[in-house]
Order: structure tokens, then sequence, then C-alpha cells
């Protein structure tokens, strides 16, 4: 198993799971992202400060806002808004962020990756979720094969250690 794979399972296992950016176009792909995993059987939150309900569910202004915290969050912002989505997951205790690209910038930018790694969160740095989660529909499919054909599949990384995460540093 490749790293990519590895962190796509242990994001995939987490119980409670934001979708950062959901719409008010129900054609989004965070709309897609959320209701798929929703028809899945996960617990997912829709996340936008413009809405109160969104896909017929409630709808936080914050991750901070929802009840019982996330775990993981999949963020669909625009690239320069993605280090302060990443800088809300980590302030409500996120574990794992999920920047969605699948071509193009996407919510990916060297800010956000940065903040996850000081915060001390694990990252996947692009690709969707619906590229990995089964069944995969053929799109989705085709769009990961282009991407591990042409080297755009993302790196995962792993979160900094606490103590140098926050400024300390650990004696060698």
């Amino acid at each position: 198993m490749n790293d990519l794979e590895r962190a796509v399972q242990e994001f995939l296992a987490l119980d409670r799971i934001a979708i950062v950016g959901v719409s008010r176009d129900t054609r989004q792909p965070a709309n897609l992202v959320y209701r798929t995993l929703r028809q899945a059987g996960y617990a997912v939150f829709a996340v936008n400060p413009n809405a109160e309900r969104l896909e017929g569910d409630p709808c936080y202004p914050g991750v901070s806002s929802i009840p019982g915290g996330v775990r993981g969050a999949v963020i669909f912002t625009r690239p320069e808004a993605a280090a302060a989505a990443v800088d809300a997951c980590a302030a409500a205790g996120v574990e794992r962020v999920w920047l969605h690209r699948s071509f193009g910038a996407g919510s990916v930018s060297e800010d956000a990756v940065e903040r996850c790694r000081h915060h001390g969160l694990a990252v996947i740095p692009g690709a969707c979720p619906m590229m990995f989660h089964k069944p995969v529909d053929p799109g989705h499919a085709c769009m990961r094969w282009v991407l591990r054909w042409t080297g755009g599949l993302p790196r995962p990384l792993e979160p900094e250690p606490r103590s140098r995460a926050v400024g300390g540093g650990a004696a060698r």
C-alpha cells in the first residue's frame, strides 16, 4: 500500500467529517461529496457561513460550531481562503484535512499545506474523495487514472511531531 492509499483509508475511516464550502448551488463538487458520504452512512456536516440549511440538513457557519466536533474536514474553498479554513479546523480539533482538487488549483495552496504541517494535521493536498470512495463512479475513476498517469495525484503529508509543530524542538 502506498502513502496516498494509506492516507485515503485513514481519512475515509473517520467517523465525523465536515465538508467546508458546501454550496447553495447543489451542482457543486462539495455538494456531491457531501451527498455521497451522507448516503454511505458517514456523519457529515455541511459548513457554509452563508446558509442555515443545505441539502435538507443543518448547515454550520464554521467547523467549531458543529456539535460534538469532527475528526476530519474536506475543504472546498478558493485556494486563497484555504489557509484560514485550515486554521479554523486546527482550532476546532480536526485531525485530518483533505484539500480538494481535481484539475486546476482547487483548494490547494502552499500556505494551506504549510499551515496543516504547522498545526500538526495530516493533509491530503489534492484529488477528491470520490476518486477513492467505493464504488467509484466512471468519471472519478477516469480522473484518478489521468492524474496517476500524469503524476498529478497528491503526496499526503503526515503532521510534524507536536513538539516541533508548536515551536519546541525535540532533542536528538
